[in-house]
């Protein structure tokens, strides 16, 4: 866990998956004068100690919501939170306050899905045995996987973050991986949208080969005291391919009054 910043409103970052908080660093110094900032890893990404994992625990992305109320239970945090998730991490911030509403004030979902797969009327954007077929890939070719994925989710117009992203995945332990994929695309968490209680932000990228606009505005429809803003970009990474966008969207979102 590493804090930036010395006074200020807290925001915490949660990374997606195969990646850890480094993928948060073009985006926090707009952040450096006005807040205090958190950024960790997952237990099994990025420099976390793989010895705390826990299958059981991390089978369902509410092991992950646990890690995010024990990053904010260390720091001693009871109300004022600013969560900043990514892809998965933006369900996972979604149910850390149905736990611990008062803890946050406000969420800001970056690329959000509650759900991959698609599902009669909803289209979560694959289907089941696509989904299979790529964690069967992570157990017959790690490294060939990685190569796959990483330009998928970067983007074809961002080759720098493709890079970044397919370094990020080969670099990660593929145990704890293989759970954390199989956790991430095949949960379901429709059903935990009307619990939210805390407003958000949902930043949609505008064309996202693993979150289309279909399914940002079915988040919008479903969570109650919701703001949906359409960034103009290609990829599912706009932190690392467009970072004063997103940190521009996120400022001018806090400074509403009201939020």
């Amino acid at each position: 866990m590493k804090v930036l910043g010395e006074s200020g409103p807290w925001l915490i970052y949660a990374h997606g998956f195969g990646c850890s908080q480094r993928m948060w660093d073009q985006v926090t110094p707009f952040f450096r004068s006005t807040h205090r900032q958190v950024l960790f890893d997952y237990v099994g990404a990025g420099k976390s100690d793989l010895r705390a994992f826990d299958a059981s625990r991390y089978s369902s992305l509410h092991g992950y919501a646990e890690d995010v109320l024990d990053v904010c239970d260390a720091l001693e945090l009871e109300s004022g939170v600013t969560f900043i998730g990514h892809s998965v991490s933006s369900t996972v911030g979604l149910l850390a306050p149905i736990k611990r509403p008062k803890l946050f004030s406000r969420l800001v979902l970056l690329g959000p899905t509650p759900c991959f797969l698609n599902d009669g009327d909803y289209r979560g954007g694959f289907e089941r045995e696509d989904l299979e077929e790529l964690l069967t890939l992570m157990d017959q070719n790690y490294l060939g996987w990685a190569h796959t994925l990483a330009p998928l989710v970067a983007g074809s117009m961002a080759p720098t973050v493709s890079r970044e992203l397919s370094d990020a995945f080969c670099s990660t332990d593929p145990e704890t991986t293989r759970v954390f994929a199989t956790t991430t695309f095949l949960s379901d968490n429709r059903a935990d949208l009307p619990h939210v209680s805390v407003p958000s932000l949902i930043l949609q990228h505008r064309h996202d080969a693993l979150a289309s606009m279909a399914v940002g505005e079915y988040l919008h429809s479903q969570l109650r005291g919701s703001t949906l803003q359409v960034l103009d970009v290609s990829g599912h990474c706009a932190h690392m391919s467009h970072p004063k966008l997103v940190a521009d969207a996120v400022q001018s979102y806090l400074a509403q009054p009201g939020t």
